[in-house]
């Protein structure tokens, strides 16, 4: 977990969602008394965020005492407690959304993502995320990919170098591409690997001839010219598919042979875990 980042965004967030003051908890509950609340799981699925709660729970009120009972990766099914948090119920009330709202949706990308995983064992495929994510969000999303057992790819514009179908086009064709980013990155004094995307077996031999590439991405291939370019490329270069794969045929996908499976629906298209936090009666 990368505390500076993880302090900013919930600094950020809390300001977002408290503004002057959480009014409803301050009106209703008395200052100083104690009580506790569940961490209550409704769906069956993967938990993910629990490590970044007990971050939200500190920077709220470092007097929050947290009790957990599941942990980040856990495999969890309705009628679950993740953990109690007991402490000054206007602090946990003034938590508790951010927690909730984070924690469901980290736990459903990475409930998605260890459904593909089960899905590609023993094929030799790893799937990734891609950078189509929620602005501000990315890296808890990207975690969640990686606690369901998913593998991140690039984390921005600033970690990779991916020449895609418009960049080739806007720099005027594959070899001049890669070409430039050569001179880029020879100018610049910056290592960064290199990936490439091909819409076609035509466009795949020219990167073959030319190479100066580490990976190759080929985007919207039917599956038997999928087979035919992994068969070109013969461990070559490391090889990515993308476009047109659902968890109905992503092992289909898998199985000719390339080595990462790219899927924007993990952290676009997911489906949040039922989670709620619920006060304890004493």
């Amino acid at each position: 977990m990368d505390k500076k980042l993880i302090h900013q965004f919930i600094a950020s967030t809390l300001a977002e969602d408290i503004g002057d003051g959480d009014h409803t908890s301050l009106a209703t509950i008395p200052e100083n008394i104690t009580g506790r609340a569940k961490l209550l799981v409704k769906d069956t699925g993967i938990i993910a965020g629990v490590e970044l709660a007990l971050a939200i729970f500190e920077q709220v009120d470092p007097g929050l005492a947290v009790t957990l009972f599941k942990h980040d990766g856990d495999v969890v099914k309705p009628g679950d407690i993740a953990f109690e948090v007991t402490g000054n119920p206007r602090s946990i009330l003034t938590a508790e959304r951010l927690v909730l709202n984070c924690m469901q949706r980290m736990s459903g990308i990475a409930t998605t993502t260890h459904q593909i995983v089960e899905l590609l064992a023993g094929t030799g495929t790893k799937v990734l995320d891609t950078r189509k994510t929620t602005p501000g969000f990315r890296y808890l999303e990207k975690w969640a990919v990686k606690i369901g057992g998913g593998v991140n790819h690039r984390f921005g514009l600033y970690d990779m170098i991916l020449i895609k179908d418009n960049h080739v086009d806007y720099s005027g064709g594959i070899r001049q591409a890669i070409e430039n980013t050569h001179q880029y990155l020879k100018k610049n004094n910056k290592t960064l690997a290199i990936e490439i995307e091909v819409r076609s077996l035509a466009e795949l031999e020219q990167v073959l001839q030319i190479g100066g590439v580490d990976r190759i991405l080929l985007d919207n291939f039917e599956l038997g010219n999928l087979k035919e370019a992994v068969r070109m490329i013969n461990q070559s270069f490391i090889t990515e598919a993308s476009g047109g794969i659902t968890i109905d045929n992503i092992r289909d996908y898998a199985e000719c042979g390339v080595d990462f499976i790219s899927v924007g629906a993990l952290t676009h298209s997911v489906k949040s875990l039922d989670l709620s936090l619920k006060a304890i009666k004493e």
